[in-house]
């Protein structure tokens, strides 16, 4: 009984051993980077804290950064499981963020904002989908790689909102950097006004975390996606197509990131930006590798992006630093995430050969 408790328990310890070594590492090169900038880390550490953690508004703001994160991530979930880097994730932020303003436009004159909302919301799942829809066809008919595909989609994507935001959306008599037409509050995603923070934004996050981990650990999409991601060659000789699957991998990603875009647009800015994504697309990519592809590891490892992403601003106020180091300390944490993702994963075949 004992042995098999310890068997059931050893797959969790593995990984939370992975996820302890990726977050000394980036802990590790994070310093460098701060010792280099002549910052003193500790110091530095505790300006990120106080000022992610340091009072109930500022982690308000931690929460409505790690709400796009963690949904971006669970779509990620789904298509890492089948072996796809889904590098567009950014895009199908902003395109759902694109439906769900159109959506907005189109409710303005209703008299049932709760069901416009609730359709901009839809909306915003369609919108980020379907564009997810596209690279999978690029990547299963047209052999294109989806790394490329992506990343030439999300520059399609940031053009189409700078034409809406300059042309057919502009403000009017102005077209600025500033965004649309702020949406009237009965368009609002409803939210504590204390705080400036949404429950049924929360609420989404946590039906979408549940959802994630009962369809790929308890349904058949989840199976195949498993299967197809372990040996694409042998899935195929048993006849689970791995080109659908990557397909529909693909749309359940796309969904995930386009709610996130919506999110951003009812729940938090009002209105469509032209950086409404802020990023959180490629940050849920760092996200869902730290976690080590575990659902129930991405919550805590989003809202430590969070605080670092939230906290960082508050380095060059506090410390007289130069207001570009945020980024370079983010671009430290890709690279530390990807060397150990990449050490993770040539320890991983050193072992299967030995085996």
């Amino acid at each position: 009984m004992t042995s098999f408790k310890t068997n059931q328990f050893l797959p969790m310890i593995k990984q939370s051993r992975h996820v302890l070594v990726t977050v000394i590492a980036v802990f590790f090169f994070t310093s460098l980077i701060l010792i280099i900038a002549g910052a003193p880390p500790l110091a530095a550490y505790y300006h990120i804290f106080k000022g992610s953690l340091g009072s109930w508004l500022k982690f308000a703001h931690v929460i409505k950064a790690w709400i796009p994160l963690t949904l971006c991530a669970c779509g990620l979930i789904f298509t890492f499981r089948i072996g796809l880097w889904n590098i567009g994730i950014e895009g199908q932020v902003m395109m759902g963020a694109i439906f769900s303003t159109a959506a907005l436009r189109f409710g303005l004159e209703s008299q049932m904002p709760a069901m416009i909302i609730s359709l901009s919301i839809a909306a915003g799942l369609v919108g980020g989908a379907l564009w997810a829809l596209i690279a999978g066809f690029l990547k299963t008919k047209g052999e294109v790689n989806e790394i490329f595909a992506g990343l030439g989609l999300n520059f399609v994507a940031q053009g189409i909102i700078l034409w809406l935001i300059f042309g057919p959306w502009k403000r009017p008599g102005v077209a600025s950097m500033s965004g649309t037409e702020v949406f009237p509050t009965h368009l609002w995603l409803s939210q504590l006004a204390s705080m400036r923070l949404s429950p049924p934004a929360l609420a989404i996050v946590c039906v979408s975390l549940i959802l994630t981990a009962l369809i790929l650990r308890y349904t058949k999409i989840g199976l195949n996606l498993k299967a197809i991601g372990s040996n694409p060659s042998a899935a195929y000789l048993f006849g689970l197509k791995p080109a659908r699957n990557m397909v529909l991998a693909m749309i359940f990603a796309g969904g995930f990131a386009g709610i996130a875009g919506s999110l951003q647009v009812v729940g938090v800015y009002h209105r469509l930006l032209p950086a409404i994504s802020s990023n959180y697309g490629y940050l849920a990519l760092l996200v869902a590798m730290l976690a080590n592809y575990n659902i129930w590891l991405v919550p805590p490892v989003a809202l430590f992006f969070a605080c670092l992403n939230v906290g960082s601003i508050q380095l060059p106020m506090a410390l007289q630093l130069d207001s570009s180091l945020s980024g370079v300390i983010q671009g430290a944490l890709v690279l530390a995430t990807l060397g150990i993702h990449g050490w993770r994963q040539k320890r991983a075949k050193t072992i299967g050969h030995r085996a």
